[in-house]
């Protein structure tokens, strides 16, 4: 039998939560335990019943529920920057606090690596400041 909670690692989920062992969209997040996601004593993860491991506390992990790997949809909002610079803020504020608390970092990595791209000229660090605060 598998140990079902972790203390003391920093991490919010449960012992046997999927986030744990698989990458971002390689599992699928649900409302709450249910008898549609049985419990395997085995590994000490649920499933769906085509074998797609399951994460039933959303509030732990920072997804909202969704069938991310059942349905192949990324938790992570893709970065799109806008044409004008004088759009970079509001863009970037907009799309990180509207971003899952598990795919936050995932983003401010795209955007340290996009916005040189797209805006030599603008301080990166600065424009992700105003964007969070």
């Amino acid at each position: 039998m598998v140990e079902a909670f972790v203390m003391g690692d920093g991490h919010r989920a449960c012992g046997i939560c999927p986030s744990r062992n698989f990458a971002w969209g390689e599992f699928d997040v649900a409302e709450r335990p249910s008898p549609e996601f049985p419990f395997d004593p085995d590994d000490g993860h649920r499933y769906t019943v085509s074998g797609v491991p399951v994460c039933v506390h959303p509030e732990k992990v920072g997804l909202p529920p969704r069938r991310y790997k059942t349905d192949g949809v990324s938790p992570v909002t893709e970065l799109v920057l806008p044409a004008n610079v004088a759009d970079l803020d509001p863009y970037l504020r907009e799309l990180m606090h509207s971003a899952a608390p598990g795919t936050l970092e995932l983003l401010i990595d795209q955007a340290i690596r996009e916005i040189p791209r797209a805006f030599p000229e603008t301080d990166v660090t600065k424009a992700l400041r105003r964007a969070l605060n």
